[in-house]
């Protein structure tokens, strides 16, 4: 079991862990003397066991209310999830009239034949 040394509230502790696990000590000893940082920069030197349990207190009252607000999200996300599927809308694509095509292609060959009139004449 490897041992690391770590530091909360300016003191330095020796604490054991599972082979692997040294970097979630590391986090969770930052985490602890994040907490117990402004308590000594406040009180001055406390006892060790005292310090520990405040900034434990602490850390443990963010963790209850980040826990809390993953409960309503949760209840919000069921919620959401319960809701109905809208219906999909439905488009209306305008059919094109039968004879437009011819229409045009009649539109587009009087347009040819007056230009084709207006080039002979320039």
């Amino acid at each position: 079991m490897p041992d690391l040394e770590i530091t909360v509230g300016g003191r330095s502790f020796t604490v054991s862990c599972q082979p692997g696990e040294e970097h979630f000590l590391r986090g969770a000893a930052a985490m602890l003397d994040t907490e117990a940082a402004p308590l000594v920069a406040q009180m001055g030197r406390l006892p060790e066991a005292r310090m520990l349990l405040m900034a434990g207190l602490m850390l443990a009252d963010k963790t209850a209310a980040v826990e809390d607000e993953i409960r309503q999200l949760k209840l919000k996300l069921a919620e959401l999830e319960s809701r109905p599927v809208p219906e999909r809308e439905k488009l209306e694509v305008p059919v094109v009239p039968p004879g437009l095509r011819e229409t045009l292609a009649e539109i587009a060959a009087r347009a040819e034949s007056l230009a084709a009139s207006i080039e002979e004449k320039v």
